[in-house]
């Protein structure tokens, strides 16, 4: 569970613009010192005024593998989506440009439903946010996240950038598992099985129907 920040620490979120960072989406070399050593979020359900205040660590070095993840991009690239085998999304982004007067970020998250699109849980994050984790996304859904950045008046805000993606549903996973197994045993079983008939009428019914063959030659 995300930690409370101290209330000094909330000056973070809502004040001072962030540092010009120069990694890049895909997280850059670890150990910067420039770089902030947590992020500062607020989730708001929906229908809630405010959310609680909360921090987690940046995940830096972060790299999307192809066997436990997936990588979808915006139609710049400067936001993506890293769907990972356990149903979680990881969201990275590069620094805006320009970096001066930037305040935060605001995600904004809804997906499909059958009949029209329903909102997710709005998250407005620090200036030194460069990623953020879904824990939790419904499998068979298709997620539409869009991040804005928040600049100090009189600046407007930018467009946001918006990536698409559904999430495996993790109980076909389940089911493909267990496929999978269940088959093998099942395989295994058979050729067992085969064996042994082989064995049965190979060692026990010849005999038997050799000797059954020759009692009439001996009458």
């Amino acid at each position: 569970m995300p930690s409370l920040l101290p209330p000094f620490l909330a000056l973070l979120f809502l004040g001072a613009p962030a540092p010009a960072l120069k990694a890049p989406p895909a997280a850059g070399p670890e150990g910067s010192g420039s770089e902030e050593p947590w992020c500062p979020y607020k989730v708001g359900a929906e229908g809630a005024a405010d959310g609680r205040l909360c921090f987690r660590t940046p995940a830096r070095g972060f790299q999307c593998q192809a066997r436990g993840c997936r990588a979808h991009r915006s139609p710049s690239g400067a936001l993506v989506a890293n769907v990972l085998r356990n149903g979680s999304v990881l969201l990275q982004w590069g620094p805006p440009r320009p970096a001066a007067g930037l305040r935060g970020f605001a995600l904004n998250c809804s997906w499909d439903g059958t009949y029209t699109r329903f909102p997710c849980d709005s998250v407005e994050l620090g200036a030194a946010c460069r990623d953020y984790l879904l824990p939790e996304a419904h499998g068979s859904v298709r997620y539409r996240l869009c991040l804005q950045p928040r600049y100090a008046p009189p600046r407007p805000a930018p467009p946001a950038q918006c990536v698409e993606f559904r999430v495996e549903p993790a109980a076909m996973r389940d089911i493909v598992v267990a496929m999978t197994a269940v088959g093998g045993s099942i395989c295994v079983m058979l050729v067992f099985i085969c064996l042994l008939v082989a064995y049965i009428t190979e060692n026990l019914m010849s005999p038997a129907l050799a000797g059954a063959a020759a009692a009439p030659h001996r009458a």
